[in-house]
């Protein structure tokens, strides 16, 4: 529920707070005097709508899923839309789209004013029919999710035997291309680390002459390696480090001739044309290593088609006995559901009764499988489609749905908003309005807007929206004061003893009213 509401500088409001309950808020006042605003502005807050208010927050008890989210839940949430330059959402100080605050704020709220038709759903009206059922047996429940979990085994077996389907039908494509990718491969057969000896090997070839030239011009130092020995021996000088060095020139020279000489046999057309393979496997799948990689890929997929025939038959076994097991579940369900509607449809009609609509026809028809069997609910008022009803008869039918939803609903229910939803109704359809919601304030916080006294009359909090100037105010109102406003309403601004005596009657009635 929302505990508090802050509006500040948004038209006629100046400023404008009010602390809330549960149950049935009501809202009347003068007609501009600003009650629209106030409700369009608290949608704001909440993401639901737009208004040029320079803030407008929401206090709520909601708990914010924080893996979703990335927000942490304190003890109250606050919801705030700030205006200044452009609009900016927060929730307890953390900037949020416009579309994501109201996707959060949509888990609880539920705004009457349009033909919004989730409410006719069929997974909302089946989750209602099936609560009903579950009252007197709850086997309905274990059937519907033993269902589920065999229809989604079974969806997935679909999509798999789908695939192979499909694959079957390109096979021999398939096959031919893996071969021929795998051939491709084969005929260069690279190994890992070939390509950089290669390319070694092509440098030292480069350079191969010029370096056996210079290591024949060195080797004449040799010839004169006796006549320094004997110039050291006639100085009486060590020729130890003389001799060492030269052997170590030796071996050197000698080391780097056999090296270049092992490469006699080397065919430098050959090392090129290994590279020029090498890299063409490179340029097309990035490396040595991706193309042995894509060739064992290959080679299981070649194995897979091969096999294809064998995983087939396994698929479609699955499949007959999912098929038959859903079968036998989703009709077990239908049954239920069967028996049911007719009770279904003699309590819903006992609702709209009460609001003074016509009677409603529901229908189980047949449809493809789905998450919840193959049950879809068919909901007409008096024979006509919804799309083609009014908007006042459309909204008193989706009470009377969230009236027969409320029975197994916990306490909190989340918030509904509501219009002028008693606005061009009679004092009896407007009382059978009253009582439907009355009902529902046990679960739901309600916000309404009401011109009506029997509807104002059944308000557990009721806030008088009026003009002090050229400023709207709000002030909520103690007994007395409901009865005033309720005789307002009744007489008009010159409020008579007789609309006063029956504005009390209607609440001292109403106080009694569960």
């Amino acid at each position: 529920m929302i505990e508090r509401f802050y509006l500040k500088d948004y038209l006629s409001f100046k400023e404008s707070e009010l602390n809330l309950n549960h149950g049935l808020i009501v809202f009347t006042g003068p007609s501009g005097s600003g009650k629209s605003i106030l409700m369009k502005s608290i949608l704001s807050s909440l993401g639901g709508a737009s208004c040029e208010a320079s803030l407008c927050e929401s206090s709520v008890n909601w708990n914010v899923n924080t893996d979703e989210t990335g927000i942490e839940n304190d003890d109250v949430n606050v919801f705030r839309h700030i205006r200044k330059e452009k609009s900016r959402y927060f929730i307890n100080n953390q900037s949020l789209s416009k579309k994501a605050i109201g996707s959060i704020a949509s888990n609880y709220l539920k705004h009457l004013s349009l033909k919004d038709f989730s409410d006719f759903e069929n997974e909302n009206l089946l989750s209602i029919l099936d609560d009903r059922i579950g009252v007197k047996s709850k086997v309905i429940h274990k059937l519907k999710s033993e269902y589920k979990d065999n229809y989604l085994r079974y969806q997935q077996v679909r999509q798999e035997l789908k695939t192979i389907r499909e694959e079957e039908k390109k096979i021999v494509e398939l096959k031919e291309f893996a071969a021929f990718e795998i051939k491709k491969i084969e005929d260069v057969n690279p190994r890992i680390g070939e390509d950089e000896e290669l390319f070694n090997i092509k440098k030292e070839l480069s350079k191969k002459e010029k370096v056996l030239e210079a290591i024949a011009t060195a080797n004449d130092i040799f010839n004169f390696e006796h006549h320094v020995s004997s110039a050291l021996d006639a100085i009486d000088a060590d020729s130890n480090f003389f001799d060492d060095a030269m052997n170590e020139l030796r071996a050197t020279l000698d080391n780097a001739q056999e090296k270049f000489s092992a490469l006699e046999d080397v065919n430098v057309e050959d090392v090129l044309n290994r590279i020029e393979e090498l890299s063409g496997l490179k340029r097309r799948y990035g490396s040595i290593e991706e193309a042995i990689e894509y060739k064992k890929q290959k080679m299981l997929e070649l194995a897979k088609y091969e096999n294809i025939e064998v995983a087939k038959g396994d698929l479609e076994l699955r499949y007959e006995k999912l098929s038959l097991v859903i079968q036998e579940l989703a009709q077990k369900l239908t049954i239920l559901r069967s028996d049911a509607l007719a009770y279904f449809e003699s309590d819903l009609n006992k609702y709209l009764n009460d609001l003074y609509l016509r009677d409603a026809k529901i229908t189980l028809e047949q449809v493809d499988y789905g998450t919840l069997g193959v049950d879809e609910i068919s909901l007409k008022l008096n024979n006509t489609e919804l799309a083609k009803i009014s908007t006042g008869e459309f909204n008193r039918l989706r009470l009377a749905i969230l009236a027969l939803k409320s029975e197994f609903m916990n306490k909190n229910g989340g918030i509904l908003m509501l219009d002028e939803i008693d606005a061009n109704l009679s004092g009896e359809e407007s009382m059978s309005v009253a009582k439907v919601l009355r009902k529902l304030s046990k679960y739901f916080q309600i916000f309404v807007i009401s011109h009506q006294p029997q509807l104002t009359s059944m308000g557990d909090q009721h806030f008088l929206v009026y003009k002090d100037g050229n400023f709207s105010k709000t002030k909520e109102l103690n007994f007395d004061e409901k009865v005033d406003e309720i005789a307002r309403i009744i007489s008009g601004e010159s409020i008579s003893n007789e609309a006063k005596k029956f504005a009390r009657e209607l609440l001292e009635v109403n106080r009694c009213v569960s």
